[in-house]
């Protein structure tokens, strides 16, 4: 190696490079000049530039000015990163010496570069200047835009599929669908009550890699993978309708409308001593575009009640009018940021400030939300309940609130009313007492009502409102076994109907169609349900789930399941009751995950369709009574059937046993009697004797 590491340098001395001739195709892996340049420039153009940003439509100002406006500047983008020393750059008019109304500036990373500019794009700086914020590394593309503009070729509509989203509302025997997940699998199946069992619809092994979701009508079916979301549906099977990228994504939403899809994910900051940095994406479902793009650190979204996930509140947008999907709303703070989905902007271009606001929530039908602003200065700014229009941004009502210790507020499902639990301190600050404010929203200046419980220091443990109806029920108390009170409005009146006394009972779960309710006890409690009808007040059953997790009713609010997830290690699956409190069928399920009924869309037909079918409801229900008789009595044949087969398999057994039994002895006897045969007498000794000749007489 030495002589040829020699021999080389020495022809390096005396031969040219240039009458080297190499095979035609081939360079022996040495890079010519050009293409050395060709690197360099590249590094060039690519070094250091995604950590700077353009902000452009600053003010222009004369010299004298440049260091305060270079200061504000400087002060309004410094809480992003880390901006390098000299790494601020105002460039200036030669003749005048006026800023030229635009700037560089360069941070240590690309993320801090791109969390400045998520966070002051379109944003004011003053009254005047509405900032355009631009990573430098698209300045290329935008000075790259052709002078003459030539309109976008126009493509032919292709709909995201030919296949029928809701063929399953057209299922011959009425029933209704659901997901499991157990172990590996995702398993959408038939409630096929009658039958008595779960038919099988859809199998899919590692389906998802943590959950799946049904969206809010039952279109989709939506799983989550590492490289995004994606849903399926159909009637030909469940296919992959659509994906979204989305890389390590961990949560998403969807609006209620099933217009868009939210997903959300988290990052590792580079610097330990910063916050996660969430990634908020919102998808059109049938096309899969991406609408609006948030990035910021996990600080930003985490007001109001936090999940485990980084600490952001979930879901971190909330949906405003109704089905529509008009409007969403995040919280921050001291404001809401309230969009529209027209041009995915703010509405006004600007949130709606409110000084400490802790929580808001929207109607489930108009464009009406409310939100609550806690006590402060120790009783000097008192707490308050306002409602607000959207898009006016008009304060509909207010509710002032003394010595106020926490506030939840429910809505009714059709937007009528507006309970809101408050807890407030006693004049000695040591206790609290509960009391409701009801806001009765369709009616003129929308009238509040306030009541409090019998017992006003009673704990309240749970409250819901009835589907569609005008009544609530309360779990209240501090003995392990609570009262469960409910209470109806009436002419603008809140009447208490009735009291359960001592209930297993922490947690209320309405039939989607009204007038039943189960009082579930879960967890502590081990599963204990009470069926209860609120019409005539009374109990229907009583039953246990033992060790039960989950309660669900079903869309029509005919079937009830319950079950076990792996949190617990036995009794894993889930059980199908009928809303009178009767078990249907059990399904044990090893490694069980998840429950989930599949949605129904609102009725098609108008209020008096739905009342004229109640009035007829013998007569439509005949064609089904004589159904259920004919599948009553296959159930009993197939029934009997069974015993008949169980009894003659058992008879088999216990022939064929007798049978090989007798077979046994018999051999057993044979074998015997020839090891009899078989012994042979030993001849010990032989002697002979000569006896006496004997005289008989």
């Amino acid at each position: 190696m030495a002589d040829i590491m020699s021999m080389t340098f020495d022809d390096k001395r005396t031969e040219s490079l240039h009458s080297l001739i190499l095979p035609p195709g081939e360079d022996f892996g040495i890079k010519s000049d050009d293409e050395d340049l060709h690197d360099d420039e590249r590094l060039e153009s690519d070094a250091g530039f995604e950590s700077i940003i353009v902000v452009d439509n600053l003010p222009v100002v004369p010299w004298k000015k440049f260091d305060k406006l270079e200061a504000v500047v400087r002060r309004k983008f410094c809480r992003f990163g880390v901006i390098k020393e000299n790494g601020l750059w105002m460039p200036v008019e030669e003749d005048t010496g006026k800023t030229r109304g635009y700037c560089f500036i360069e941070y240590n990373t690309p993320q801090e570069a791109e969390l400045a500019k998520e966070n002051t794009n379109g944003r004011n700086l003053g009254k005047e200047h509405i900032l355009a914020v631009k990573m430098f590394d698209e300045i290329d593309k935008l000075m790259n835009v052709p002078d003459k503009w030539d309109p976008p070729e126009t493509k032919p509509y292709t709909p995201l599929t030919q296949e029928n989203l809701h063929h399953w509302l057209a299922d011959e025997k009425g029933r209704d669908q659901f997901v499991i997940r157990s172990g590996s699998d995702t398993e959408v199946m038939w409630n096929d009550a009658r039958q008595l069992k779960a038919d099988p619809v859809h199998k899919r092994p590692f389906g998802t890699e943590s959950f799946v979701q049904w969206s809010p009508l039952g279109s989709y079916l939506a799983t989550v993978h590492r490289q995004g979301a994606a849903v399926w549906g159909g009637a030909s099977g469940f296919n992959q309708l659509m994906r979204y990228v989305h890389p390590q994504v961990k949560l998403i939403d969807f609006s209620p409308g099933e217009k868009y899809l939210v997903t959300c994910s988290s990052q590792e900051p580079s610097n330990p001593r910063d916050t996660h940095r969430v990634v908020l994406n919102i998808f059109d479902v049938r096309t899969g575009k991406v609408m609006k793009e948030f990035k910021e650190s996990a600080d930003e979204f985490a007001f109001g009640d936090t999940c485990g996930f980084t600490g952001v509140s979930w879901p971190i947008f909330r949906w405003g009018g109704g089905k529509e999907d008009k409007y969403f709303a995040r919280l921050g703070k001291n404001a809401i940021s309230m969009y529209e989905t027209e041009k995915f902007k703010l509405i006004d271009e600007k949130s709606i400030e409110v000084d400490n606001v802790m929580d808001f929530c929207w109607s489930p039908t108009d464009s009406i939300f409310a939100l609550f602003v806690p006590e402060l200065g120790g009783g000097n700014q008192p707490a308050r309940v306002s409602l607000f229009q959207i898009p006016s941004k008009v304060e509909l009502r207010k509710k002032i609130l003394f010595s106020v210790s926490d506030c939840k507020m429910y809505w009714q499902s059709n937007g009528e009313y507006l309970a809101v639990k408050v807890e407030r301190y006693t004049k000695t600050k040591t206790n609290t007492y509960t009391g409701f404010e009801l806001f009765r929203i369709k009616e003129r200046d929308i009238p509040i009502e306030a009541f409090e419980l019998d017992n006003k220091n009673d704990k309240v443990i749970s409250f819901a409102w009835e589907p569609k109806g005008d009544r609530f029920a309360v779990i209240h108390g501090d003995n392990p076994r609570p009262d469960v009170s409910f209470y109806s409005v009436k002419g603008g009146k809140v009447l208490k109907l009735t009291t359960l006394k001592q209930k297993q009972a922490n947690a209320l779960f309405w039939s989607p169609s009204g007038h039943f309710i189960i009082l579930a006890g879960l967890k502590g409690f081990n599963g204990q349900f009470e069926f209860y009808n609120v019409d005539e007040l009374q109990t229907i059953a009583i039953t246990e789930h033992f060790m039960a997790t989950d309660v669900e009713w079903d869309p029509t609010g005919r079937y009830v399941a319950t079950s076990v997830t792996s949190g617990h290690e036995m009794e894993n699956g889930f059980n199908i009751w009928s809303c009178n409190g009767k078990l249907l069928y059990r399904v044990p399920k090893d490694h069980f995950f998840q429950f989930s009924w599949r949605p129904r869309p609102p009725s098609l037909l108008s209020p008096e369709k739905e009342e004229e079918i109640l009035k007829n409801l013998k007569k439509y229900s005949k064609k089904y009574e004589i159904e259920d008789q004919d599948i009553s009595v296959l159930l009993s044949e197939q029934e009997c059937e069974k015993r008949k087969q169980l009894k003659e398999g058992w008879e088999r057994w216990v022939n064929e046993w007798k049978r090989d039994h007798e077979e046994q002895m018999l051999r057993d006897r044979e074998a015997s009697d020839v090891e009899e045969a078989e012994q042979v007498e030993e001849l010990v000794d032989v002697t002979e004797e000569i006896l006496p000749d004997v005289c008989i007489f």
